[in-house]
C-alpha cells in the first residue's frame, strides 16, 4: 500500500524500494492501464521540464529548481494519485515540493493535475525513491510524507517495507533539525513496526502527547482514494508525525 501509487489499493509505497546493505531493489508493479492521449502527450512534453535526474549533481539549493524562489521544500515519496500532493501544491504557493513516484499511472495523474492547475512549485522524480533520497543535499528539506505506504504484510517481506533502521538515517540527513516526517498508515501491524523503529532512532523524536494526537488526521492533511477506500473497508487510519532532532 504505498498508498495509490502501486496497485490498486496499497499502491502509495510500492514504489520505494528496498535498501539491504545498499543494494537497491524496486518491489511492485510499474505501470497498469494504458494512458489516455492526453497523460501520454504530457509525459513527453511536461514532465521532461518538471523531471529531476539524479545522475546529475544536485544544485546545493533545492529552491533554485523552481521559478520563483520557494520559502520551504518539501518531499512526498509514492505520492500514488497525487491527490495530496496537489492539493498540498496549491494550498502552499511558497512552498516547492518534490514528488516521487515509480509508477506510470500515478506520474501520469500528476502531470495533468499540474498542467490543469498551472502549478510551478512541484517538481517530480519517476523512479525509486531511494536514489532521489541519496541525491538530495543534506538538511534540504523542512518536511517528507510518506502516506499509506505498501505494508508488505507477510513477514519474509517485511525487510521491504520503505520504513527502516537505516533508510530513518538517510531520510534524517535530508531534513532540517526541527523537519518533520509524516507517516500514515491503515495497517496496525505497520502502525508499530515504523514505530518502534522511529523510537529507537537517535534523529527522530515522536511529537504525540495524547492518542488523539495519532487517531486524528494529519494537519492541513489532503485526503486520498486510497485512505477513503481504507475507511470503506473498515480499517482505521494512524497518523505519525516525527521531527528531526
Amino acid at each position: 500500500m504505498p498508498h495509490e501509487s502501486g496497485s490498486p489499493g496499497h499502491a502509495a509505497s510500492r514504489r520505494p524500494g528496498d535498501d539491504r546493505e545498499g543494494t537497491r531493489a524496486f518491489f511492485g508493479r510499474r505501470k497498469g492501464h494504458p494512458l489516455k492521449a492526453r497523460q501520454a502527450a504530457l509525459f513527453n512534453t511536461l514532465l521532461p521540464r518538471l523531471a529531476l535526474d539524479p545522475s546529475k549533481p544536485a544544485p546545493a539549493d533545492l529552491r533554485a529548481l523552481f521559478p520563483n524562489t520557494p520559502d520551504a521544500m518539501r518531499l512526498e515519496i509514492g505520492f500514488g494519485g497525487a491527490e495530496h500532493l496537489i492539493a498540498q501544491a496549491e494550498a502552499n504557493p511558497r512552498c516547492g515540493f518534490i514528488g516521487s513516484d515509480a509508477f506510470i499511472n500515478g506520474v501520469a495523474k500528476a502531470l495533468v493535475s499540474i498542467d490543469e492547475n498551472k502549478l510551478d512549485n512541484v517538481r517530480l522524480h519517476f523512479g525509486d525513491a531511494s536514489a532521489l533520497i541519496d541525491w538530495l543535499p543534506a538538511g534540504a528539506l523542512a518536511r517528507i510524507d510518506l502516506l499509506y505506504p505498501d505494508p508488505w504484510p507477510k513477514r519474509r517481506h517485511w525487510k521491504r517495507r520503505f520504513v527502516q533502521d537505516e533508510k530513518l538515517k538517510r531520510l534524517a540527513r535530508i531534513l532540517k533539525p526541527g523537519g518533520e516526517l509524516r507517516f500514515a498508515t491503515d495497517i496496525a501491524d505497520y502502525a508499530v513496526y515504523a514505530l518502534a523503529r522511529v523510537l529507537r532512532s537517535p534523529d527522530f523524536t515522536w511529537t504525540a502527547e495524547r492518542a488523539d494526537d495519532w487517531r486524528n488526521a494529519l494537519p492541513d492533511f489532503s485526503g486520498t482514494r486510497y485512505e477513503a477506500k481504507a475507511k470503506r473497508e473498515g480499517r482505521t487510519p494512524a497518523y505519525f508525525i516525527f521531527r528531526r532532532v
